[in-house]
């Protein structure tokens, strides 16, 4: 039997997953969570055999989470399913270990395999996204880019940015206009809307 918990932060989607996963007869949905750290939490408790999780989540995204696990030497095997097809997110899925990365219009009889697969130690990648991460610009951002760009997206000015991550006023002005250079964007807004369309957000 497969454990399996699911992480999807949009309730009636959670719903969905469970019970339809749930009639597969090899497979067992231990527990679910609507947020990266509430599944962090439950993975850590239950070691359970795969996570699914999506990537926008909130308190703390699938990759991150799977990026904690890794670091953590805890063995469950995480699968990405969500909306973004871009090869950026696929790439640094992988970079953070990531087994599996399905979409979510894809029939569940095919996610079901999917979860088969990664638990015996194989990878699933949704087929029209296998072959265009070879072709993904590399991505430029550092972490803690990353963070200031999604604290920057929630509206924080750059004085809460810096009391947020223990940084200057004049430090945070300095990596935005790293940021901005390195992206070719006017302001850190376009950068931020760069970093997502190429999915290094």
């Amino acid at each position: 039997m497969i454990r399996l918990v699911i992480s999807e932060d949009q309730a009636m989607l959670l719903d969905a997953f469970e019970a339809l996963l749930s009639l597969e007869t090899d497979i067992e949905v231990v527990g679910r969570a609507l947020d990266g750290q509430a599944a962090l939490d439950l993975v850590t408790a239950l070691k359970p055999d795969v996570l699914i999780t999506d990537i926008e989540m909130p308190r703390m995204t699938g990759i991150e989470l799977a990026e904690h696990l890794r670091a953590e030497s805890i063995p469950t095997k995480v699968m990405i399913v969500t909306t973004f097809a871009r090869s950026g997110y696929l790439r640094r899925a992988l970079q953070a270990g990531v087994r599996g990365y399905m979409l979510k219009d894809a029939p569940i009889t095919q996610l079901a395999d999917a979860i088969r697969k990664v638990h015996a130690g194989g990878r699933a990648i949704a087929s029209d996204l296998a072959e265009s991460v070879w072709d993904a610009l590399p991505d430029p951002l550092s972490e803690r880019e990353r963070s200031m760009l999604r604290l920057a997206e929630g509206g924080h000015t750059n004085r809460e940015i810096a009391e947020k991550l223990s940084l200057s006023a004049g430090t945070v002005r300095n990596y935005f206009s790293e940021i901005v250079q390195k992206l070719d964007a006017r302001n850190r807004i376009e950068a931020g809307r760069i970093a997502r369309a190429n999915g290094w957000l």
